[in-house]
């Protein structure tokens, strides 16, 4: 497997991690808390790291190269 592919894996990796511990901080918040701002927080977090690993954002103000 070539570097850029390990690296790709790797991140995806990651960011499976990150959402399910978000997930599971959501489900107990959620149970146990009750605080819709917390919720609200959570939620947030978890959509900006969606967006920046598989909606690739921040190629928008990347130059291209050819």
């Amino acid at each position: 497997m070539n570097e850029k592919k390990a690296a790709a894996y790797r991140l995806g990796l990651i960011t499976l991690l990150i959402l399910a511990v978000l997930t599971a901080v959501e489900f107990f918040v959620a149970v146990y808390m009750s605080s819709l701002v917390l919720l609200f927080i959570i939620a947030l977090v978890k959509a900006a790291v969606i967006v920046q690993n598989f909606m690739h954002i921040s190629r928008l103000w990347r130059e291209e190269s050819h």
